[in-house]
């Protein structure tokens, strides 16, 4: 069980169809529209935020691309904010038209389950710029933009543990854009079974979702990625950052340099 160093609070941008959205557990055509993702992007930067997480929801679904926005995103901010981001990174030409973008973190799903060794290969090759997401339904990974079954999550875990993973987003996809609350028994049990540092993602809602985040640290939690929460008002970004501020040093890493 790790001790986390520090605390990510990472507003999440998901575009589709070149618009910033956010869907209802995952499901396709539960889009709520919030508008330009750039301009989204750049209110959570003005805001105070030092990560964004950036999701293409059309290349996850295998329905198109949204390249133009992620990279208009990533420009837009990359001198201020890390960016990470993730969607569709399934072989070597998406791998690498994503770290082309500038973005400080790449996030792999769907091909952590489907081409195991290649991700070995990229987690060696580019080490802490790699995240894998391990998207769960129980104790099941969803993968293929959340449609299909990928396998049991201790076992990705113990495979992607031995290959070196430097970071874990573990997201219940039943919770995610629900407003329910994280499912905190899941990610007590992960956080359990593997010494990488985990950030947490889906069904946050409140500010005390954040606290008891924050008091997992001891345990390997090192982050949140939050949603619909900032998009439909539940607490502004200053007020998540206040939150949090006086439990830990937020921004032990500080901001990226121009």
């Amino acid at each position: 069980m790790p001790t986390a160093t520090r605390f990510e609070l990472l507003p999440a941008v998901d575009i589709a169809g070149g618009t910033a959205v956010r869907l209802v557990q995952g499901e396709a055509g539960s889009e709520t529209s919030y508008g330009d993702p750039v301009a989204a992007a750049r209110q959570w930067v003005d805001q105070g935020a030092h990560w964004l997480h950036v999701v293409d929801l059309d290349r996850a679904f295998g329905r198109g691309s949204n390249a133009e926005q992620v990279d208009a995103i990533v420009s837009a901010v990359r001198d201020r904010c890390h960016v990470e981001i993730a969607g569709g990174v399934r072989d070597d030409e998406s791998l690498a038209a994503a770290l082309a973008t500038g973005a400080h973190r790449i996030v792999i799903g769907t091909a952590a389950m489907e081409a195991p060794e290649w991700v070995a290969s990229v987690i060696a090759q580019h080490g802490d710029r790699i995240a894998v997401s391990l998207d769960v339904r129980g104790t099941t990974l969803a993968a293929r933009g959340w449609t299909q079954e990928g396998g049991d999550v201790f076992e990705a875990i113990d495979r992607l543990d031995a290959a070196g993973c430097a970071h874990y987003i573990v997201t219940d996809v039943e919770r995610d854009g629900t407003m329910h609350g994280p499912h905190f028994h899941l990610l007590h049990r992960i956080c359990k079974h593997t010494r990488t540092p985990v950030i947490a993602s889906g069904g946050i809602a409140t500010l005390e979702d954040i606290h008891k985040l924050v008091e997992m640290i001891p345990q390997g939690i090192a982050g949140a990625i939050v949603g619909r929460a900032l998009y439909d008002g539940a607490f502004t970004f200053p007020e998540l950052v206040a939150a949090v501020e006086p439990r830990i040093d937020l921004w032990t890493w500080g901001p990226p340099q121009p």
